[in-house]
């Protein structure tokens, strides 16, 4: 599970529609591009998919080409080599900006791949530098997808091993490197993660 509190500020790229979900529920859609600065490279452009509840008759004056300031729950959903964006917005608003955005805080549950890393920066600060991935079950397969992370004020635990279920809170980044994007957490709360075990009785 990746879920991310955050404000994407970039350009309306599909105009706002209203919809009805599987439920009966109305909805309005539409998409939002957003330029990620690359590290390496050239910038990469990505297209978020935002739903906001109920008939929003406001966002139907907005028009493709407008920049807006969208607030919500940022998901992400992977399939083969492409990477989707899904935002459930709370609230939208036109923007003054044209600097495009997208920050928030990461809320990651999953699994911390092999390596567990103490680092030393040029200032002489200790920090924790891992991978983690989060697991989909799509049709009779898996997608993994990967979240680098950084532990700037974080004490390794005994518990923090390679393979190990993993809870963490904490400042997204996006960036781009050699044309592949990436995503990345730093650290402000980090804890073991067990499954709870089915209760047959309930």
């Amino acid at each position: 599970m990746i879920k991310c509190n955050v404000t994407v500020g970039g350009t309306i790229s599909r105009a706002a529609t209203v919809r009805t979900n599987n439920e009966g529920k109305v909805f309005t859609a539409f998409a939002v591009n957003c330029v990620i600065p690359a590290k390496s490279g050239i910038n990469k452009t990505v297209e978020i998919s935002i739903a906001k509840d109920g008939e929003d008759n406001g966002l139907k004056n907005y028009a493709i080409g407008q920049r807006v300031n969208v607030s919500g729950a940022l998901t992400f959903k992977k399939r083969g080599d492409n990477l989707y964006f899904n935002l459930s917005a709370s609230d939208v608003g036109l923007s003054a900006s044209n600097e495009d955005s997208i920050k928030g805080e990461m809320h990651f549950r999953g699994k911390t791949g092999k390596h567990i890393e103490e680092k030393t920066d040029k200032k002489g600060k200790d920090f924790l530098q891992f991978s983690g991935f989060s697991t989909e079950k799509v049709n009779d397969g898996f997608e993994y997808l990967w979240v680098r992370f950084f532990g700037f004020d974080c004490k390794r635990e005994e518990w923090l091993q390679p393979q190990t279920g993993i809870e963490v809170k904490g400042e997204m980044e996006l960036s781009v490197y050699n044309d592949k994007l990436n995503i990345a957490c730093k650290v402000s709360e980090m804890s073991e993660y067990v499954k709870p075990a089915y209760n047959s009785n309930n």
